[in-house]
């Protein structure tokens, strides 16, 4: 809501995206109408349409649209058009377009499935579009409805995810099914008719690796030969590459790529994949792995996204003597080098740090990095924040999801 407040009157079209069923429709429709009303919009000023809805048939016609909107303008004050569901019609894209033109429209759409993915943001509109994305629930904001506990919250959180209508349901058997539901009747389903794919076993297959090794360094050569393991034929790498960019332009996946601090440049492959809902992403396995040390890392993940932050994996070179006086050259790793404008963190994920040996593993990377920048330690134990004698900050993971400006403290 406040990408939104931030964009009012900025001349370009706002176009809401996401998984489909995290609540784009209702951020537009009471929220951000209800916001305008707030402000001293006279609602004969907004106008919404639901064009899912069996009685705006009619206007799935480009024209009809154009048409109808246009008869509703009758002065020269800001009028806000509010569409939902905006693939559905034809040529949805020309009609946006030609209401830019006129000087008193605020432009709101939302748009979903394979019609309409990230790629048609950047390819349609041509700089014409504004993307406001939406995520499922933070934990925050899942943890402002349940209440209670929040070691208790946050157990469900890690299990279920932040898909809303999960919220309405009550036993493990309920969320289960809906959240499977969710992934082959609506994601999956989309993603094959979009790119009318024939292949479904590779991309099932692609989606059951990369679920089972959130947060680890892979690329399709890997998948191909962990494919070929398990008896499949052979692969080819670029038909497993492109269904990854499939999957994360449907919003389903996360793509992380590793960036070389003391080089200072990207590193192409390998790369680490998270999944956008942690909740699906347990589906896909039937709830069999849980892994909670790649579970948080792909939570911290998501929410430094959340909090708007370009996020990328921390790459350490590091000469140590060896045996024989031989120097030999490591590569550490840092979890996550988050970016926002002249902010820059690094941060470790720990689900559990348990004695010094452990803490001096998580902490070598981040104590090589020789900039002054802050460096942070999220761990899973119950602790209070507390910071070591090399200046890096120890939190716990409730404290870091339930405080927006947990970094800055």
């Amino acid at each position: 809501m406040k990408r939104i407040e931030r964009k009012i009157y900025n001349g370009l079209i706002k176009i809401i995206t996401g998984l489909r069923r995290v609540g784009k429709s209702y951020l537009l429709d009471p929220i951000f109408k209800d916001y305008l009303l707030s402000s001293g919009i006279k609602e004969d000023h907004i106008i919404k349409m639901e064009l899912d809805k069996r009685q705006n048939k009619k206007y799935l016609d480009p024209d009809a649209l154009d048409e109808y909107i246009r008869s509703l303008i009758k002065d020269d004050d800001m009028y806000y058009i509010l569409l939902d569901e905006i693939q559905l019609v034809d040529d949805f894209e020309s009609v946006l377009n030609g209401f830019l033109y006129e000087k008193n429209l605020d432009i709101y759409v939302t748009g979903s499935n394979s019609k309409f993915l990230s790629t048609d943001v950047k390819t349609e509109f041509r700089g014409r579009g504004d993307e406001i994305r939406v995520y499922p629930l933070s934990f925050a904001e899942y943890y402002s409805y349940v209440q209670g506990d929040k070691r208790d919250a946050f157990r469900d959180y890690i299990m279920y995810g932040g898909m809303p209508y999960t919220l309405n349901l009550n036993s493990h058997e309920q969320k289960s099914l809906y959240l499977n539901s969710l992934f082959v009747n609506t994601y999956v389903k989309d993603i094959i008719e979009r790119y009318n794919i024939q292949r479904t076993e590779l991309l099932n297959g692609i989606l059951d690796f990369l679920a089972s090794f959130i947060g680890s360094l892979t690329n399709p050569t890997n998948i191909s030969n962990e494919f070929y393991r398990a008896g499949y034929a052979t692969v080819n790498n670029k038909t497993i590459d492109t269904y990854i960019q499939y999957l994360n332009e449907a919003f389903l996946i996360e793509t992380a790529s590793r960036y070389d601090i003391k080089g200072k440049k990207m590193i192409s492959t390998p790369k680490k994949y998270y999944y956008t809902d942690i909740g699906l992403r347990n589906a896909r396995l039937n709830f069999r792995e849980q892994d909670e040390d790649h579970l948080m890392e792909n939570i911290i993940y998501n929410e430094l996204l959340y909090r708007g932050y370009n996020v990328d994996v921390g790459v350490v070179e590091l000469y140590e003597d060896g045996k024989n006086g031989k120097t030999t050259r490591k590569n550490l790793e840092i979890d996550f080098i988050a970016n926002l404008g002249r902010k820059k963190y690094y941060i470790q994920s720990a689900f559990m740090i348990s004695n010094n040996d452990k803490m001096n593993q998580e902490i070598k990377s981040l104590k090589n990095v020789d900039d002054s920048f802050k460096k942070i330690v999220i761990v899973g134990n119950d602790t209070n924040t507390w910071q070591n004698e090399d200046g890096i900050v120890f939190m716990n993971i409730i404290d870091f999801l339930l405080d927006k400006d947990s970094l800055d403290k």
